[in-house]
């Protein structure tokens, strides 16, 4: 009998289930806090819950899918990494969003690059690169590389990544290894941002293949992508950006799986994120213009997923105001019942510190809980005082930081994912209603006791107490959450609004629609289509959601694991894709060469990308392969006569991976 093992690892909590590849039933299901800085101790706990059901010799694959990429881009995470741009001006710095992703990582500039044809702009040694980072700083942890027209010539971001490895043993992500689309800034935003996850995603599949090897699970291991496609680990470990929105994708196969809906708006709601897609004809859309997590816009196919940094550990902040307000995200913190659970003597002295004056704490008894296993290098004069302090493990935030200039280098150890805040979220919310009780409700209690003390502009708190704060934060997930399902339906539907779906979800006239008002004009607004509400909390908080859509919410059996289902059910699909260009008639060129004829040039490149995914394919374990073949041919009209400009060919690959005979 082949059994499949399905592992999502989130923000919060690791997911694992088997799934009866024969009978199409699942077996069983598990969870476990997911767990850092050592993500192998959450991923053994799951995977050991589930196998001890059945024999791990009869698990025939395992799949991974996950959101720490996701997330990590969400909340500004991810290793130190340096960006060499090459033939690229400093200017180009500010399109495509690559100042705000570099977040203070150096940037080199080299002389070099090559033409739109292929031609070299400069010449480029490896002494140029060597003595361009010479005088880095300590304390990255990988490179990008990204030259101009480097998808039509990738001799200079070869020469610059052997040179790197060699002389740092680092990292190299090189921006024509990710994407073979013209756009230079927005290449090489996708090859920092993958540069920046290669620790992250690499740790996480080390820790399940050496836990499959420990439990005595001889199977492949198989990663799902951000279109919802399964590769294998060793390709996910040299793009890990290509998992962003992997959790995701996984999540809309599991809807499909366990619901059968063909027509849908999935919500999948994390410790992190929400992540809303729309589920036609049975099948996720796939984005055009790559993915877009938070506030970037990548090359990486991926499916059509609005993502927002909402979630049931989202931090809660007061909007200033003279009435009491509140906004979630987008950062995530460890709810304090969870710490409480951890550090129950920190947690609580703190607490009953803050408690014990009768005004609001400067630091609202927030706990700072530091990641590293070794203490970090590269660090600032200031990072070092507050990692210092934090030597001994977590302190009250007041402890950790004392001045407010600390402050500032406090959140970039958060941003570097060295240091983790605890304090106020939705989840403690949960605690102190009694949807859940899965941690330290007393301690969730005392906090938003503690915060509830807040002001708003006109002096008065924010809330009486813990139990009208807690019913306020659910609130506002709830409205924030309808926000995030309009503006996907607006963005999905056929209709031209002539206007932004965001403005829409927030118009004044779809408040309106959504309170059935009757007056002199009547308006009402529903979705078209049921919301399948996914995700650990989705049960806790998201009938009120459907209610308010005037929609049927579908919260399915297994709901809280439906990524770890998605991770199994998914299929193979290995992407090529390649370049015709032509500098004139009777001269066209690709794979390094050139052909007098463009039928004979296109075939060749077909031909060549028919044999990479092949091999791709069956090395990640299809031997039923099917193919998908498109071609972008791009003509101007010269004097009334079509001349051939450049065309893309695109080869897919795909189909089931091969199931082991465990008999």
């Amino acid at each position: 009998m082949a059994y499949l093992l399905g592992i999502d690892t989130g923000g919060t909590y690791t997911d694992a289930v088997i799934l009866d590849e024969a009978a199409d039933a699942v077996v069983a299901t598990a969870k476990s806090l997911t767990t850092r800085p050592d993500l192998s101790l959450g991923v053994g706990a799951a995977m050991d819950a589930v196998l001890d059901t059945i024999d791990p010799a009869d698990i025939a694959m395992v799949s991974l899918s996950t959101t720490l990429a996701t997330n990590a881009l969400v909340e500004g995470q991810g290793g130190r990494v340096a960006l060499i741009l090459i033939g690229f001006e400093e200017a180009e710095l500010n399109r495509a969003g690559l100042n705000d992703a570099l977040r203070g990582d150096p940037v080199v500039f080299l002389a070099g690059g090559h033409s739109h044809a292929g031609a070299p702009l400069h010449d480029l040694t490896e002494d140029d690169v060597a003595a361009a980072i010479a005088d880095l700083p300590d304390g990255l942890t990988g490179f990008a590389v990204a030259a101009s027209f480097a998808t039509r010539n990738p001799e200079h971001e070869i020469i610059a990544r052997d040179t790197l490895r060699r002389a740092t043993g680092l990292p190299v992500t090189c921006s024509h290894e990710l994407s073979q689309a013209l756009g230079g800034p927005k290449r090489a935003l996708t090859a920092l941002l993958n540069a920046r996850l290669i620790g992250m995603i690499d740790g996480l599949i080390t820790a399940c293949e050496t836990h499959m090897a420990g439990r005595g699970i001889n199977a492949r291991l198989m990663v799902v992508r951000g279109d919802g496609a399964l590769v294998s680990a060793d390709v996910a470990r040299e793009k890990p950006i290509e998992t962003i929105l992997s959790g995701p994708a996984a999540s809309i196969a599991g809807a499909a799986w366990l619901t059968g809906e063909q027509n849908a708006l999935v919500s999948d709601i994390g410790g992190t994120t929400t992540d809303v897609c729309l589920l036609r004809d049975g099948r996720p859309q796939i984005d055009p213009q790559g993915a877009r997590v938070g506030p970037f816009r990548t090359m990486v196919e991926a499916v059509a997923m609005r993502t927002s940094g909402l979630g049931g550990d989202s931090e809660v902040h007061v909007v200033e105001g003279l009435q009491a307000g509140l906004r979630l995200g987008p950062r995530r913190l460890m709810p304090v019942a969870l710490a409480a659970t951890h550090y129950p003597d920190i947690a609580h002295l703190a607490l009953d510190q803050a408690l014990s004056v009768d005004r609001p704490a400067v630091d609202g008894g927030q706990i700072v809980i530091p990641l590293w296993e070794t203490f970090p290098r590269g660090l600032d004069p200031r990072e070092t005082i507050v990692a210092e302090r934090l030597r001994q493990g977590p302190v009250r935030f007041g402890e950790a930081v004392t001045t407010r200039m600390e402050s500032p280098a406090l959140m970039r150890l958060v941003g570097r994912g060295l240091v983790m805040l605890a304090g106020v979220t939705p989840s403690d919310a949960a605690h102190v209603l009694g949807r859940v009780a899965t941690w330290d409700a007393d301690a969730a209690e005392k906090a938003l006791t503690l915060f509830a003390r807040k002001r708003s502009g006109s002096g008065d708190r924010i809330a009486p107490d813990a139990q009208h704060l807690a019913q306020m934060i659910v609130d506002q997930l709830t409205a924030q959450t309808v926000d995030c399902l309009l503006e996907a339906a607006f963005a999905e539907d056929h209709r031209d609004w002539d206007m932004d779906p965001a403005d829409l979800s927030m118009h004044a006239l779809t408040k309106a629609g959504l309170d059935q008002h009757r007056g002199v004009i009547e308006t009402t607004v529903k979705l078209g289509v049921p919301v399948i509400g996914l995700g650990a909390s989705a049960s806790s908080y998201y009938g009120a959601v459907g209610d308010r859509l005037n929609t049927r919410m579908i919260l399915p059996e297994h709901a809280g694991v439906a990524n770890a289902i998605g991770a199994v059910v998914g299929q193979v699909a290995m992407h090529e894709t390649g370049t015709v260009t032509s500098n004139g008639a009777e001269h066209f060129a690709t794979l390094g060469q050139s052909f007098t004829d463009q039928t004979a040039a296109m075939t060749a490149l077909e031909a060549q990308l028919k044999s990479t995914a092949t091999d791709k394919a069956k090395a990640a374990g299809v031997e039923d392969i099917r193919f998908t073949i498109s071609r972008d041919i791009k003509e101007a009209t010269i004097e009334g006569q079509p001349m051939f400009l450049e065309a893309t060919i695109k080869v897919t690959a795909q189909g089931r991976p091969r199931i082991a005979d465990t008999a």
